[in-house]
């Protein structure tokens, strides 16, 4: 089983995200959506659409988890519950929380300096 299959974003923490979304968008011409700045691409392997996101976040954000992390990366994954059984068996920490919706399905696991990690399984077809 491939475990992981792109990167799937890139998120860190900043006191201000409009400064800093504005300032890129300025200066390093990478036009913001809501989310963050959505980079576009084929993958070459399957023939389908990805894309990688950049967003940045309120400093204050629990959504890194409780370590002490100032980025996060999320991680394109093939069939995230399959993964996270053989996560499970190798001993590796795993958030019970679990994210099903449109854009879907996450999990989070934590490395051993205690950043967390976010797996994505985009939808079918992206």
């Amino acid at each position: 089983m491939q475990r992981v299959t792109g990167l799937g974003g890139i998120f860190f923490k900043c006191e201000d995200p409009a400064a800093q979304k504005a300032w890129y968008e300025k200066h390093l011409n990478l036009p913001s959506e809501e989310e963050g700045v959505i980079f576009k691409w084929r993958d070459s392997n399957a023939d389908k659409p990805g894309m990688t996101i950049w967003a940045p976040f309120k400093k204050d954000t629990k959504y890194f988890g409780p370590g002490p992390s100032q980025f996060m990366i999320n991680y394109r994954v093939e069939n995230l519950d399959a993964l996270l059984e053989v996560l499970q068996a190798e001993g590796v920490e795993i958030d019970p929380k679990r994210d099903n919706s449109e854009y879907g399905k996450f999990a989070w696991i934590t490395d051993p300096e205690r950043n967390r990690i976010e797996l994505w399984e985009p939808p079918q077809g992206q």
